[in-house]
């Protein structure tokens, strides 16, 4: 058994059973890649993925098991070089986050700015998905870090630290009737369409419970994944928008007013998560203090300790988060 076999047996199952593109990707023959497969599953005695043909159609159950244990390895591999890499150079390697649009539009710009400029030589990669793609990609080691409002505490692999606490604002047109009101109550929102985020992300279940805990069924017309497509749909008049404070910008949204919605909805919170085991190099620890001044590198670290014994809430309890 190969370590470059586990390689290619991953990188296989994570690009759709596509032998050819993992080939592009791994810059390496696609009969090559298939010859590997096959002797390691020869030497196993058990087939890891079930075929029609020269075609992959299914990861067997003896394959989900085997994949399971190739991750966790090929992750560990991963972390022996981090660990070289900071012990060898501390200031050079790669940061990899995964994070949603509102996040990465408005929250992160003026810390990756900062970060890249006291680290020249780290290369940042940013993706953008869906709340749970998020956390996916950071407990299977796809991405170091995770940042997002939802879908996180889903993964019991990931360890999650409170960044910042905020709300939301009602956006309407100029004309619209709502304009008039600095603190609009729940019923007048609802009486209109709404235009606001798909469920799943940046705290949309917030705004579902409000509503209906007062046992209002608002009409959503239009739901979209970005604060920037909400504004253009508002602006259009398709209906009121309900996106995070955050996301306004005085200038580029002038023609829009935006009303407090702070007292309508609960606060919601932020968190940055990365997988259990993850070696974190100094770089790293500097990138979350930077988002989250409050997360030292000694809190980090009792956090990474807390994990084995169960929920880190209590050690944040105390803690007063930032508003944004």
């Amino acid at each position: 058994m190969k370590l470059q076999q586990l390689r290619y047996i991953w990188e296989v199952a994570h690009h759709d059973l596509n032998v050819s593109a993992t080939a592009q990707v791994l810059y390496t023959s696609q009969p090559g890649i298939s010859k590997q497969i096959r002797l390691l599953e020869d030497e196993l005695g058990v087939e890891i993925f079930a075929r029609s043909g020269k075609h992959l159609t299914r990861i067997t159950p003896a394959g989900e098991a085997i994949l399971a244990i190739a991750g966790d390895i090929l992750r560990k591999v991963e972390g022996i070089k981090q660990v070289a890499q900071e012990f060898s150079d501390e200031s050079r390697g790669s940061l990899s986050i995964a994070t949603t649009h509102t996040q990465a539009r408005y929250a992160l710009p003026g810390v990756i700015q900062n970060f890249m400029k006291r680290y020249p030589e780290v290369t940042l990669h940013m993706h953008q998905g869906t709340p749970m793609q998020i956390a996916e990609m950071a407990a299977n080691g796809t991405v170091d870090f995770a940042i997002a409002t939802e879908g996180m505490e889903l993964f019991n692999d990931l360890i999650m630290m409170p960044c910042y606490r905020w709300n939301r604002s009602v956006l309407v047109p100029k004309n619209h009737p709502l304009a008039q009101f600095k603190r609009p109550s729940l019923e007048q929102v609802a009486a209109y369409p709404l235009v606001t985020y798909v469920f799943g992300f940046t705290g949309r279940s917030r705004l579902d419970e409000a509503f209906k805990s007062r046992g209002l069924t608002p009409r959503v017309a239009f739901t979209a994944a970005d604060a920037d497509v909400i504004k253009t749909y508002v602006r259009l008049g398709v209906g009121v928008g309900i996106v995070a404070s955050m996301a306004i910008d005085e200038e580029l949204d002038s023609d829009l007013v935006a009303l407090d919605a702070s007292h309508l909805f609960a606060p919601s919170v932020t968190k940055i998560g990365f997988r259990k085991g993850t070696f974190l190099r100094g770089f790293m620890y500097d990138f979350i203090a930077r988002f989250a001044p409050h997360l030292t590198r000694d809190l980090v670290d009792q956090a990474v300790q807390q994990a084995g014994k169960g929920d880190n809430a209590d050690l944040f309890r105390g803690i007063k988060l930032p508003e944004f």
